[in-house]
């Protein structure tokens, strides 16, 4: 799918995070503070992931970079995106970014979604059999560690999903965490992430998909459930999984299940976030689609869908709605690289 996209769109999506990582306000902060001497600007407390309006969607503008640097080494903007990379991916900046996670207090500062991220950074670098992808990873790999340890830590003590359509959603974390697992051979988080997956959602049933959108998601809870599950069940065992959870498919018509959605207001930090939801479900639908069998008659609806949210959310990206600029970018290379269906 990379090489048949645009490579002007392509550009166009690179740039965008190169700005993006570059700007430094507006920025969204969330931090606990003990005085005045903790107002501090953001480059001073995340010298890495200081720009983009808040730390997780810096994280992965530099996931969009990497991603599309391994894809297209070659591109007008490479040296560009390398030299940004290599000057804020420095082993002392890193240190303090490390630092600034090692407060107790912090234990559940961007739990799961920045730290989900940051191993996807981290999966797309391991994956990447180049030179300057194996130092960056080296330079990344104290906070990449950081962040597998909260997860080993955490998901034990969590006994219940966690079911928003915004960035505390565990079923999608579950999933990026999931594939840096296997990018990484880390076999223990694979077990841990299959495991608690199973816990909360093998016996789920009935999906409540008619409750989707809430006003503010950017995430599907039912869709992104079901794109977990075909990576953690055996095909034979989702097809029979999915046919309870989402029974309605099994009458959905290929031309019209499951429209789009509008955004109201793409100025609204929250409302954007619809922009963004046609994109996640359009990858969830064509991952969903991708662990069925062939010629299963579901496969022609999720597909046909998967094509019509793309269509929303691609033609709302724009460069003049930092509102949303500043991360639907990230979401788009992520549908039309197929970056979830990756091995």
């Amino acid at each position: 799918m990379a090489d048949t996209v645009d490579a002007a769109f392509l550009e166009r999506l690179a740039r965008m995070a190169l700005a993006n990582i570059g700007r430094e306000y507006p920025n969204h902060i969330q931090h606990l503070m003990d005085s005045d001497a903790d107002a501090l600007p953001p480059r001073e407390l995340h010298p890495v992931f200081c720009g983009a309006y808040d730390w997780h969607s810096a994280v992965h503008n530099y996931w969009l970079l990497v991603r599309l640097l391994r894809l297209h080494p070659s591109c007008a903007w490479a040296a560009e995106a390398r030299d940004l990379i290599a000057r804020r991916l420095n082993p002392a900046d890193v240190a303090e970014e490390c630092r600034y996670f090692g407060d107790p207090r912090r234990a559940s500062w961007e739990r799961p979604y920045g730290l989900a991220w940051l191993l996807q950074l981290a999966a797309e670098l391991a994956e990447w059999d180049s030179a300057e992808a194996r130092r960056w990873r080296v330079t990344l790999a104290p906070l990449e560690q950081l962040a597998r340890e909260r997860f080993r830590t955490w998901l034990p003590k969590l006994f219940h999903p966690i079911r928003s359509g915004e960035h505390s959603q565990t079923a999608f974390a579950f999933g990026l965490v999931h594939d840096w697992a296997r990018a990484v051979d880390d076999a223990p988080m694979v077990e841990l992430i299959r495991t608690k997956s199973v816990e909360f959602h093998r016996f789920d049933v009935q999906a409540p998909l008619a409750y989707e959108p809430g006003a503010q998601d950017f995430l599907s809870p039912v869709l992104a459930e079901a794109d977990l599950m075909r990576r953690i069940l055996q095909p034979a065992e989702f097809t029979a999984w999915l046919a309870k959870f989402l029974p309605q498919l099994s009458a959905a018509n290929a031309a019209g299940w499951l429209a789009p959605v509008l955004s109201p207001d793409p100025s609204d930090p929250k409302l954007a976030h619809l922009d963004g939801l046609n994109l996640s479900r359009a990858w969830m639908l064509q991952g969903i689609a991708a662990g069925l069998p062939a010629g299963d008659g579901s496969i022609g609806a999720l597909i046909g869908a998967a094509e019509r949210h793309a269509d929303a959310g691609l033609a709302a990206i724009r460069e003049e709605r930092y509102e949303g600029s500043h991360w639907l970018p990230s979401f788009a290379v992520y549908f039309l690289t197929r970056r979830g269906l990756s091995p």
